[in-house]
């Protein structure tokens, strides 16, 4: 699938802000801490991948009630669901200069992941976390997602890649008092 830019200027994929915000301590600290065991910026963005992937619950899994959408409140509290983790990913990719993008799926509820961009590409990746059935890896040949799409379903990939989080994935996340609360807000469509 080509993924289209939401915007030419490769630095908007960079940048931090309210939500993806790689200027904060604890966004800066971890993403030394992992830089430090890398010996270049793949082996730093697999490792980053891994790190969100493996070490922050996927809350639906866990059971945890919280709601996070902040990047550094994801790191801090150690839970989130797919779009939470996938701004903690793009924060610690771009706190080293790796441009990352946030990408969606339109399943029965709209899911989050994020894509990289190295040798000139986008390159999908999902951070959700694996479970029983489900299997993610970090590669730039072929994508191993947390769900394939089903087209025959409805299902489909958006070929944008965002600098910012959508909207509709923003009001969701900061409208939930809890994340029981937050099932009944997720977009079901972008």
């Amino acid at each position: 699938m080509e993924l289209i830019q939401e915007t030419p200027d490769l630095s908007a994929y960079l940048a931090a802000d309210e939500v993806i915000d790689h200027d904060s301590p604890v966004v800066r600290q971890t993403a030394a801490r992992l830089a430090a065991q890398a010996e270049d910026s793949y082996a730093y963005a697999r490792l980053a991948f891994e790190f969100v992937r493996d070490t922050v619950p996927h809350s639906q899994d866990s059971g945890d009630p919280r709601v996070t959408w902040r990047a550094s409140d994801v790191l801090k509290q150690s839970t989130g669901i797919c779009y939470a983790k996938s701004h903690a990913l793009a924060a610690l990719l771009r706190a080293e200069d790796i441009p990352t993008a946030l990408c969606y799926q339109k399943l029965d509820v709209v899911h989050g992941l994020v894509a990289v961009r190295f040798h000139g590409a986008w390159h999908r990746q999902d951070p959700r976390g694996d479970k029983p059935g489900v299997t993610t890896r970090f590669s730039l040949s072929g994508e191993q997602l947390a769900f394939p799409v089903d087209p025959d379903s409805g299902e489909l990939d958006y070929p944008t890649p965002y600098a910012e989080p959508h909207p509709a994935v923003l009001q969701a996340l900061r409208g939930a008092t809890d994340r029981e609360h937050l099932w009944e807000l997720l977009p079901t469509a972008l």
